[in-house]
């Protein structure tokens, strides 16, 4: 069967890349994936370690007549963020990917590619199986559910592995090099409701149209967030005595929600208001945010009179609010590091349970305190509201290092690659570069990939071109890293 990517250079890396997306391989569901990269270095005759966390530790000696007494460590992580389209029947957990070129781009139909962090892992394997290249000593590091709270490198066990130097691959900006990056958590709040039976007009209030992104490389966009969106919308409702039956919007706690839907029980009189209402409503949102998410849409749609088992009032007025009044995007700026966004938090999933409604915020500072008094403001909103918050996932920033031989030594590969200037840059987006550090103080680290756009949505696409142009720039400084690093 001819390959989607056939004919697409460097060849290996594609193909392998092509393989991956053959694969299912969201957070959470990774045992293939991981005994494909197992099998791989087998086949190859490496060492190779996996783990209980399905982690993937691969080393390779230094090629020969390179001096060994050096080791770099490439990393990236194995999952992907699920998205797909509302209409798209693909299934995630179980079909592969629909993937295609436009273009200079790759892409998948009406779902996630999973470049981010695919393309780490077909570098990584490819430049194993190469003979040919020049190269210290690596240890390849393919880490697990990093896109839910970076548990596989949480759960990384270190003692093995002796790299002073990380290259890591997991940035979406042909020409950055990253140095540092925001810290985060995933804090969960659980806010307890009554049901109780009610008859009336059942109708739906769905929010569609919107963008989406990356919750920390996108925040600062000014792109909606459905569910907040949809707390506004709802939260206008109040006064007409509607009752909650359910309440749900997006799918990943770090992807910005781009839909979001309730079910209300309304009596049938107020039908034409509440109409009139979201209608009004909506028009205010259209223009707050006519630039940045011009195909904004909310749905209304009538069910017809039914009996519901819906939130009694006091549970509709608490849960409605909580999701009215909770803080959500850019909280502070860098006073430091112009532009950079240095805290936030955003409400990436709302689900509605039969005993309670949850709403998972992912939270992201590059100051540890800011992170801590932001998780505080959640928990005690939640409370307020009678609730609690339960947080998981914590992971530390990554900090800026000051004398760095390995930064200086892509600084001046890109130059003699390219004739220009890298951007040595923070980002507000959480990387395992924090986690590692912290295992691994002595870690030399930076952040590198090709172009990526549109990652933890349907419209994520990777750069031919830039693959190609980052794949060759980062075999040089692999090349050349004695001459830097000795």
């Amino acid at each position: 069967m001819k390959r989607v990517l056939e004919g697409l250079a460097p060849a290996r890396v594609f193909e392998i890349f092509e393989d991956l997306t053959q694969i299912p391989h969201g957070s959470g569901n990774v045992k293939q994936i991981s005994d494909y990269c197992v099998n791989f270095a087998k086949n190859l005759g490496l060492q190779v370690r996996q783990d209980e966390f399905l982690n993937v530790i691969i080393v390779k000696e230094a090629s020969a007549g390179y001096p060994s007494d050096k080791t770099v460590l490439i990393q990236g992580h194995i999952d992907m963020v699920c998205e797909k389209n509302q209409d798209n029947p693909i299934n995630m957990e179980t079909d592969p990917l629909n993937i295609g070129i436009d273009g200079d781009w790759i892409h998948a139909n009406g779902t996630t590619l999973g470049g981010d962090d695919g393309i780490a892992v077909a570098y990584a394997l490819a430049i194993l199986e190469d003979n040919t290249l020049e190269h210290p000593r690596l240890e390849v590091v393919l880490t697990t559910d990093e896109e839910t709270g970076m548990d596989g490198a949480m759960g990384l066990d270190v003692s093995d592995l002796k790299a002073e130097y990380m290259i890591n691959v997991d940035s979406e900006r042909e020409g950055e090099i990253l140095t540092s990056c925001a810290g985060g958590n995933k804090s969960k709040t659980h806010l307890p409701i009554q049901r109780a039976s009610v008859k009336g007009e059942v109708m739906e209030i769905a929010i569609r149209g919107l963008k989406g992104g990356h919750s920390g490389d996108q925040i600062h966009t000014g792109r909606a967030n459905s569910n907040i969106v949809l707390g506004r919308i709802l939260y206008s409702l109040l006064p007409m005595d509607i009752r909650i039956v359910s309440m749900e919007g997006g799918l990943k706690d770090n992807a910005i929600p781009r839909e979001a839907q309730a079910e209300i029980v309304v009596d049938a009189s107020k039908v034409d208001e509440l109409k009139a209402t979201v209608e009004t409503v909506t028009k205010e949102l259209q223009a707050e945010f006519a630039v940045t998410e011009p195909e904004l849409s909310v749905i209304v749609s009538q069910k017809g009179i039914d009996e519901k088992e819906a939130m009694d009032a006091e549970s509709t007025n608490r849960s409605v609010r909580y999701l009215f009044h909770v803080i959500n995007g850019i909280q502070t700026m860098s006073f430091e590091i112009e532009n950079l966004v240095e805290s936030s938090l955003n409400l990436g999933v709302m689900r509605t349970l039969e005993n309670e409604v949850t709403y998972t915020h992912a939270i992201r500072s590059s100051k540890a305190t800011l992170k801590a008094v932001i998780t505080e403001k959640v928990a005690d909103m939640a409370k307020l509201f009678g609730g609690s918050i339960t947080t998981r996932g914590d992971y530390p920033a990554w900090e800026y290092k000051k004398d760095s031989k390995l930064r200086q030594l892509f600084i001046d590969k890109y130059e003699e690659l390219t004739g220009e200037k890298p951007e040595v840059c923070a980002i507000h987006a959480g990387l395992e570069c924090g986690l590692l550090s912290e295992k691994m103080p002595y870690l030399d680290i930076v952040s590198i990939g090709p172009d990526m756009q549109g990652i933890h949505t349907p419209e994520e696409r990777l750069n031919i071109s830039s693959t190609k142009r980052v794949y060759e720039y980062l075999l040089l400084t692999l090349k050349d890293f004695y001459k830097y690093c000795e």
